[in-house]
């Protein structure tokens, strides 16, 4: 199964948190002829569908920012300081190569760690943040200054990589797997010719700092009757997994349905009855309480919103080589399609 165009467009354009443009306008072009394209202030964007019938109105939301480092400090020697945008493992920087997004252009540098003499018999001490080093080649902190400046954010330069059959690694998987899903979801809906109720596709920005600030607001804008944040999930099927944790999740074997006590009951029947009626796989989880995504935000908004939450089995979160199967991609897309044909005006909300 080939990677999708659209899909590495998104995973390989640049968009960390609070500084998402360049990938929002990727996934706005792409939804222009779909439907009425609408952003906000903070940067969000959604596509909306007509409905056909009275139905009720369904959001499906994907974040598009990803995880990276910020520039906090530029020293005279010309090594700069950084710190994670999101959360980032100070061991999968070291030697990596990145990308600086600056208001010039986007400049290469390497990460590095603070020179440390180990001593014979002395156990090193673990990575810290604070001992990385971004070292862009500049000579000297005046060369350095010229290059970037506090606040310039990085990302790690990685292209994808095509595993077996439709396996495929890369970086920033979690989250424009979501964001995909959800511009994918509203063009097979418009091609049929729309669902009962209105279908919004959105690309929220700002969730992996931790606020959910884009879903939170996006969600007060477009007022669905029901939401589905589609999402990244870890697959318990590696060295170390724990399906006793939270659910036995396999790569292949479909996307996730999460039930818990910030899910509605009824979103979370109708999406797992969806999936046994069209023969879709699906894996299970569950959730204590939050469950760490935008779901956590829209399900609160206004006076509250019928929300569910989908995710696609990903191994090794948060580095340059998250790990997915584009068929589990595919069945979340083929899932939401019906899931959203089935909300008709006398569809019961009641938990």
């Amino acid at each position: 199964m080939p990677l999708p165009e659209l899909l590495r467009h998104l995973i390989t354009t640049p968009g960390p948190s609070g500084q998402e443009a360049g990938v929002a306008e990727v996934w706005r072009a792409a939804a222009r002829g779909i439907g009425e394209v609408s952003t906000d202030v903070l940067g969000s964007s959604w596509v909306r569908v007509p409905g056909t019938g009275g139905g009720r109105t369904l959001a499906v939301i994907g974040h598009i920012d990803e995880i990276a480092i910020v520039v906090t400090h530029v020293g005279d020697d010309g090594l700069v300081a950084v710190r994670p945008l999101g959360g980032f493992d100070p061991h999968v920087l070291l030697g990596q190569r990145v990308e600086v997004l600056t208001g010039s252009g986007v400049v290469p540098g390497i990460v590095a760690a603070r020179s440390e003499r180990r001593k014979r018999g002395v156990e090193r001490k673990p990575l810290e943040h604070s001992d990385l080093v971004l070292d862009l080649g500049a000579k000297d902190g005046v060369e350095a200054r010229t290059l970037v400046r506090p606040g310039d954010a990085a990302v790690v330069a990685a292209e994808p990589l095509l595993l077996r059959g439709s396996r495929v690694a890369a970086r920033s998987f979690d989250n424009r797997i979501g964001c995909y899903v959800a511009l994918e979801v509203a063009r097979r809906i418009a091609e049929a010719g729309g669902a009962p109720g209105d279908v919004v596709g959105i690309a929220a920005v700002q969730e992996e700092v931790g606020d959910y600030a884009g879903s939170r607001t996006t969600a007060y804008e477009v007022r669905p009757d029901v939401a589905v944040a589609v999402d990244v999930t870890y697959a318990t099927d590696v060295r170390g997994g724990d399906p006793e944790e939270g659910g036995e999740i396999k790569l292949g074997e479909g996307p996730t349905l999460m039930r818990g006590p910030s899910l509605h009951p009824r979103v979370y029947e109708l999406l797992r009855e969806t999936a046994e009626m069209e023969g879709i796989p699906v894996s299970f989880e569950v959730s204590r309480g939050h469950t760490n995504t935008d779901s956590d935000a829209v399900y609160l908004s206004r006076r509250g919103i019928a929300t569910g939450l989908v995710s696609v089995p990903l191994r090794y979160m948060h580095t340059p080589i998250e790990l997915v199967d584009l068929e589990d991609i595919e069945a979340a897309i083929r899932l939401l399609v019906v899931f959203a044909g089935r909300l008709g005006p006398a569809t019961d909300l009641t938990s």
